[in-house]
């Protein structure tokens, strides 16, 4: 049976959760700003589409405690982000070249 290919090269996830609780969460750290700026890059760069890349809005990730966040599928790189600069970064390294962004890389032991 040939290999089937993915819909998406790559997919991009940020988590948006806003908690009522008072309790830490992206959506509390700009992480619309985030989406809303890499969904836009993504664009502009012709990477979105079929066979490219989609940008997604995602719930709790459960990893808040290092929030604001996004995961880049099928690496499963996790990544966390100041401002715009961040994102166009992960843009143009990540998702352009295919290279990690290893400053911005979620530490491993960050959870909730």
């Amino acid at each position: 049976m040939p290999e089937q290919k993915s819909y998406y090269e790559r997919h991009v996830f940020f988590c948006l959760n806003q908690r009522n609780n008072g309790e830490d969460c992206c959506a509390d750290h700009r992480a619309q700003e985030g989406f809303d700026r890499c969904k836009s890059q993504v664009k502009a760069a012709g990477l979105a589409g079929p066979g490219k890349v989609r940008v997604n809005k995602a719930g709790c990730l459960d990893r808040c405690a290092g929030g604001p966040v996004a995961v880049v599928y099928p690496e499963a790189v996790w990544y966390t982000f100041v401002d715009a600069s961040d994102i166009d970064e992960i843009v143009e390294s990540h998702l352009k070249n295919g290279q990690v962004v290893e400053r911005l890389l979620l530490p491993a032991q960050v959870g909730r």
